[in-house]
């Protein structure tokens, strides 16, 4: 690091994120900067993979676009959850599948110039179908089954467009080629 970190300060607690300021000065030249920073708790991604090579997605309205969205299910961390813990979760409150095989295929820095969110990404394989348990706001959750090939068509056209479903199907192609 070139700068030390002189004083912060949570400025904003929020449900979802906070946001710190930070004055630091850097080492050389001695000038001020201030930092702010996003701080979220992280979360989980799942790409749940049915026995016939559909991907079960979700399409959902998200508030800050104002529009329903394509995407793997996923959601927030809770204080010291384990990742692994928290996709199994998600996909069981989103969908209703619970998983018999959960492998890690990475992690993603959402927007790093600004936010120290980390999404862990998961494939959830074998998976047993029951009931769903949507939180609040989630009621209009639709299930969508596609292959990789039909996802990545709907990248290229832009139908999906989240970023963390297009990582997610990027580091399953690149598992299924080892």
């Amino acid at each position: 690091m070139n700068f030390k970190v002189i004083k912060s300060n949570i400025v904003f607690e929020g449900k979802v994120f906070s946001v710190k300021v930070d004055d630091i000065q850097y080492n050389g030249s001695g000038n001020l900067a201030t930092r702010q920073v996003a701080v979220h708790p992280g979360g989980a991604v799942v790409l749940p993979l049915k026995s016939n090579g559909k991907i079960i997605f979700v399409k959902q309205f998200r508030y800050p676009h104002n529009e329903f969205v394509v995407e793997l299910p996923a959601g927030k961390l809770d204080k010291g959850e384990d990742p692994e813990k928290c996709a199994v979760r998600e996909l069981k409150e989103e969908t209703g599948y619970s998983p018999e095989k959960v492998v890690k295929l990475g992690k993603i820095y959402t927007t790093p110039g600004f936010c120290n969110e980390t999404l862990h990404i998961y494939l959830a394989e074998n998976l047993t179908e029951g009931e769903h348990a949507r939180e609040e706001g989630e009621e209009d959750m639709e299930l969508i089954e596609m292959t990789l090939q039909e996802a990545e068509e709907k990248i290229r056209n832009g139908e999906i467009v989240d970023a963390k479903t297009i990582s997610g199907l990027m580091m399953f192609k690149l598992y299924n080629q080892d």
